[in-house]
């Protein structure tokens, strides 16, 4: 089964796919820099929490090697003293592309800590890159295979359930939101692949999925996953899950998070909230799909998690394929960015996340395993799941 990949390296040359020329072009773009790693985080040409922590600790650890590699070491490689000041002031820089997503910090932590551990051990400066390297390198390599683990654990738990509750466990619908899939992530995804282990062992009825304005990574990025992989699937706009819901049996909801609090109260992309609430009005088990780094142990409840706002001018446009299709020089569909509101509009509400309380999820699954709600509690125990 084909997947798309947001990251792919090769030679030591890191490249991701521009997902703001998605669904219609398919482009990668070469980061040769951390700065360029940061815009492209923050400008959303990448996204989806592991995928950006990915990039980021690749790009870091890239930037260790070239300046191993270069004839003429740079200044900041004379002195554990001098590379410590230098590597904690570019993973500062980087962990402020986008504050919500706890992965991008997680992985900054644990490169500090590898970078006080080997200075603790007495260790040269090549040898204390060499382990910022290679950790930098391992960030990235562990997404894939804790991804399919999670997705095995949700799919199975959720067939389970349907076949306690008298159902087969087969033909099971899911409805998912934002984009959560391989180019949120290093491969497989998380929420996303949970549909892609129902489908591949023959359990996934369809995939239903949200627009998810006002940057639609459900039409442009979930769709074209799906589209992809072949997976029987509906698009739906934000506004008709009650709908859906009235009208059609669905088996359960399944989403990421960005940061996932200790109560298991769970910050993801717009729009969640909103299906938690019509999924427990129906009764519709609302499964969180998420590695162990989105947890956030240090933040007790949604209160403490801190929201991005983006820019209010970003919910006034859309970019997509001018239709009919027309083509440029070079046979590539041409691309407009339109303005839907009218324009200088005084007050725009753009957050781009929404927290769901802990009480309205059924279940948080990570690579570990699945946490439910004891009978009568509002939050859960994730000690068993980190």
């Amino acid at each position: 089964m084909h997947m798309l990949t947001s990251i792919r390296t090769s030679n030591g040359k890191i490249e991701i796919i521009d997902q703001l020329l998605l669904p219609h072009t398919t482009k990668y773009v070469e980061i040769t820099s951390i700065e360029q790693a940061y815009d492209a985080i923050k400008d959303m040409k990448i996204r989806g929490a592991p995928a950006i922590a990915s990039l980021a600790s690749l790009a870091f650890a890239a930037y260790i090697q070239t300046g191993l590699d270069s004839a003429q070491p740079p200044a900041f490689l004379l002195s554990p003293e001098s590379l410590s000041a230098q590597v904690i002031q570019k993973l500062d820089y980087l962990s402020g592309a986008r504050p919500t997503a706890v992965n991008l910090g997680a992985a900054i932590r644990r490169l500090k800590a590898v970078l006080q551990s080997s200075i603790d051990a007495g260790k040269s400066v090549p040898l204390i890159a060499a382990d910022l390297i290679s950790e930098g390198k391992l960030i990235a390599d562990e997404d894939f295979d804790r991804n399919k683990r999670m997705a095995e654990h949700g799919g199975e738990w959720l067939a389970e359930l349907e076949r306690g509750s008298g159902g087969s466990g087969q033909g099971l619908n899911v409805l998912t939101v934002c984009n959560t899939g391989s180019l949120a992530t290093s491969g497989y995804g998380t929420a996303l692949g949970l549909i892609t282990y129902l489908h591949e062992q023959k359990k996934l009825g369809k995939a239903y999925y949200t627009q998810t304005a006002p940057y639609h990574q459900g039409s442009r990025l979930t769709a074209l996953e799906l589209k992809t992989m072949q997976v029987p699937s509906v698009m739906i706009c934000d506004t008709m899950v009650g709908s859906l819901f009235q009208h059609h049996k669905i088996h359960a909801v399944a989403v990421g998070a960005d940061r996932i609090a200790r109560n298991g109260d769970t910050a993801n992309k717009i729009g969640t909230y909103n299906a938690a609430v019509l999924a427990a009005r129906h009764k519709i088990p609302f499964i969180v799909v998420a590695s162990i780094s989105t947890v956030d142990l240090d933040t007790p409840d949604g209160s403490s998690i801190p929201i991005e706002h983006r820019k209010p001018l970003e919910a006034c446009l859309v970019r997509g394929a001018v239709h009919p299709f027309e083509f440029d020089v070079e046979g590539k569909v041409r691309q407009e960015t339109v303005m839907i509101t009218p324009s200088g509009l005084e007050g725009i509400y753009n957050p781009s996340f929404d927290v769901t309380p802990a009480e309205l999820i059924t279940a948080i699954v990570t690579e570990k395993g699945v946490a439910t709600r004891k009978e009568g509690e509002t939050s859960f125990d994730l000690s068993g799941v980190v």
